[in-house]
């Protein structure tokens, strides 16, 4: 194995949320796409939406990078894997460059990823300048790569803008502020990437608009560390396991996803809302999404309710993260007041809110083991049911939601982070719990994403 790769790369970021980010990410990735490069895209953070239209930018898949729930070495392995493959890598921030901790920057410090900073040029000249500026030199040994506009207007507002940036920074050009190439967005972000019929054509003309407005040019190479390798134990071989997936119930990772077939598990996709029973299946996951969309299809498909009654019934594992939750209660009822009766597995109900309800990391200690993720949604929910469990959020964010548990079901508003500790999800999913924790040789030659990484559980 060689133990550095180079390839260019940046991590894109901004001042604030709500800049651009995504727009801009996915106009690179187009755009350099379409001159016949390979791109790897990655998200800092958790997040499902911003991934499914950059993996439409870059047409490859897209992975969360994140030293805290994904893990430094994790992380490390992404993108030395990519590196050996890609032309670029680019990589989306959070929030503001500076924000949170761990920040944005301190990720790209951490693997020697240059700063692509975007500013949003509405309503602005020569104080641009200014603002890439105390962006560049806040952190004196953060690396940076210059600067990109975006919603500007005339060609003459880029021209300014260009003009005021000092001390030679880079610039990477503009973004123009047409309707057509800003991607709209919902309650929890953007509309996701299947929704929008037109998507293709508004990614071409955000890469068209970018290339018009600069030398379009690769950023610099960046050597990555090979990571430590470790092999996937195959806990759940020749367990089969029932994964819904449709409009209502889209937000899944690829490194979840990943481990489970690692670990020798055998995926089959299920829609909720159009079919009528279960695949055959040992175990069944029911991801986040937007069920308060489809909360009245869902109420409607009486057979797919029962087969999710009946499946519970005979005693078969069952994981249902955050919409998948909704699903299981008595009823869910969206902001317009419209009520819902589904599956009813858990005594309870849900209603849909204006506003944010709650946004944090979580560390969840289960019986299985230590599991992370994150929580992020817009309803309430009431019960009467004890959480077996509830998250501890790593930076005193909002939210310690609870884990709720019958029978072979558990349930909570958490979205897991799978390889945060695969034994755990293994045992969450495994028929036979006894199984769970077998000792078994991996096979020979396996070898996949730190799937184990001296367990994330262990790590303070």
């Amino acid at each position: 194995m060689n133990s550095h790769r180079q390839c260019p790369a940046v991590l894109i970021a901004a001042p604030a949320s709500g800049q651009g980010k995504t727009t801009v990410t996915a106009a690179l990735a187009r755009l350099h796409r379409n001159q016949g490069r390979k791109v790897r895209v990655f998200k800092c953070g958790p997040d499902f939406l911003d991934p499914m239209i950059l993996e439409r930018a870059s047409g490859a898949p897209v992975y969360q990078l994140d030293m805290w729930m994904v893990g430094e070495q994790e992380s490390r392995r992404l993108l030395w894997e990519a590196a050996g493959e890609a032309d670029l890598i680019l990589i989306e921030g959070v929030m503001g460059l500076f924000d949170g901790t761990p920040s944005s920057a301190d990720l790209a410090r951490h693997f020697g990823v240059p700063v692509l900073g975007v500013i949003d040029g509405t309503a602005m000249a020569q104080t641009f300048g200014a603002l890439a500026l105390g962006l560049a030199r806040y952190q004196p040994d953060l690396p940076f790569a210059g600067v990109l506009a975006n919603r500007v207007g005339t060609v003459r507002h880029a021209q300014l803008l260009e003009g005021s940036l000092t001390e030679g920074l880079r610039w990477y050009g503009a973004l123009s502020r047409e309707t057509g190439i800003e991607l709209p967005s919902r309650h929890l972000g953007l509309v996701q990437a299947s929704e929008l019929n037109d998507l293709d054509l508004r990614l071409d003309a955000a890469a068209d608009s970018l290339a018009s407005s600069c030398d379009v040019a690769l950023p610099p190479a960046v050597e990555f560390a090979a990571p430590e390798m470790i092999a996937a134990e195959p806990l759940l071989a020749g367990v089969r396991i029932a994964v819904a997936r449709d409009e209502a119930f889209a937000f899944t990772y690829g490194a979840s996803l990943d481990l489970l077939r690692a670990m020798g598990a055998e995926l089959t996709f299920f829609s909720p809302i159009r079919d009528s029973e279960l695949p055959e299946a040992d175990s069944l996951y029911l991801p986040g999404g937007y069920p308060e969309l489809h909360h009245v299809a869902l109420s409607q498909n009486t057979p797919m309710l029962t087969a999710i009654r009946a499946h519970h019934a005979a005693g078969k594992p069952l994981l249902a993260e955050c919409g998948g939750m909704l699903y299981l209660l008595d009823s869910l009822t969206d902001v317009e007041g419209t009520r819902a009766e589904l599956v009813g597995l858990l005594a309870g109900d849900a209603v849909m809110q204006k506003r944010l309800a709650a946004l944090a990391l979580q560390a969840v200690e289960l019986p299985e083991g230590l599991l992370r993720g994150h929580t992020y949604h817009h309803s309430l929910t009431s019960t009467g049911l004890e959480p077996i469990a509830r998250g501890l959020s790593p930076n005193g964010g909002r939210g310690a939601e609870a884990v709720y548990r019958k029978g072979r079901m558990t349930a909570s508003y958490v979205h897991f982070y799978f390889p945060s500790n695969p034994s755990a999800i293994a045992a969450l999913f495994l028929p036979d719990l006894e199984d769970a924790f077998a000792s078994k040789p991996a096979p020979t030659g396996e070898r996949i994403s730190n799937v184990g990484a001296g367990l994330l559980a262990k790590r303070p």
